[in-house]
């Protein structure tokens, strides 16, 4: 074999473990998040000390869809014909869970819902201040819970309709209850999230919902008065690129 045929043959041993070095590269483990999928977010320091990235809006019908198109999330939500963007509703326990785990996986990045607690410091801003009660009487107490019961609108709004907190949270005052991780009578009862019949809502006033409830006007309300839509908000205990 001639000189010239010998660097031939290196040359093409060479350009192949070169071509299947970038081909490992190239079908090699994913790293980092993908930052198609995460949401706007803002970061909101707690009392505790806690700095908490929040998603800045409900999660909207548009992103949730991604998630029924990919096959994860059951229910699709309807599309509005004038464009706007609405809060994803109509959503129980199983439902969010399908999108947080949905989410998490896509965006390669560690979302989940917030505690009550931090759901209620977040929002206290933009809430309703708590009224006087109506009658002193602690046999009237029922009365006056049922008279001072905010009148609730159920028309659904566009995302961004509500007011805004100082750290760049929406819509936290708005008609839609978002879930929390919080069990209701779960540390009474010593019950987790997995055999929790019933968690807290994060809204204007204080309710907990079935797991199976997507409609709380048909019912289903386990504490309070229903809310008027349920919906999620993600948050995440893990920096958030470029935020």
């Amino acid at each position: 074999m001639s000189i010239a045929s010998k660097k031939l043959i290196l040359g093409l041993t060479a350009l192949a473990g070169l071509a299947m070095g970038v081909a490992a590269i190239t079908v090699g483990p994913l790293r980092g998040p993908n930052l198609e999928y995460i949401p706007l977010m803002a970061p909101v320091e707690f009392a505790d000390g806690r700095r908490v990235y929040v998603q800045k809006f409900s999660v909207t019908t548009s992103e949730w869809n991604r998630c029924y198109e990919a096959g994860a999330c059951s229910i699709q939500m309807r599309e509005r014909k004038s464009g706007d963007d609405y809060p994803a509703t109509g959503l129980n326990w199983m439902d969010i869970n399908e999108y947080v785990a949905w989410i998490n996986e896509t965006s390669r990045h560690e979302f989940r819902l917030p505690t009550l607690a931090e759901w209620n410091e977040m929002a206290a801003e933009v809430l309703p201040k708590k009224k006087d009660p109506i009658f002193t009487d602690p046999e009237l107490t029922w009365a006056s819970a049922y008279l001072m019961e905010p009148q609730i609108n159920r028309s659904l709004r566009p995302t961004g309709s509500f007011k805004t907190t100082s750290a760049g949270i929406s819509d936290l005052n708005g008609n839609v209850w978002e879930w929390t991780s919080d069990c209701y009578a779960g540390e009474e009862l010593g019950l987790n999230a997995d055999n929790c019949p019933a968690f807290w809502m994060g809204g204007e006033h204080v309710a907990a919902m079935s797991i199976f409830t997507r409609d709380p006007a048909r019912g289903g309300c386990a504490v309070g008065t229903p809310p008027a839509h349920l919906g999620l908000r993600l948050v995440t205990d893990k920096p958030v690129p470029g935020v």
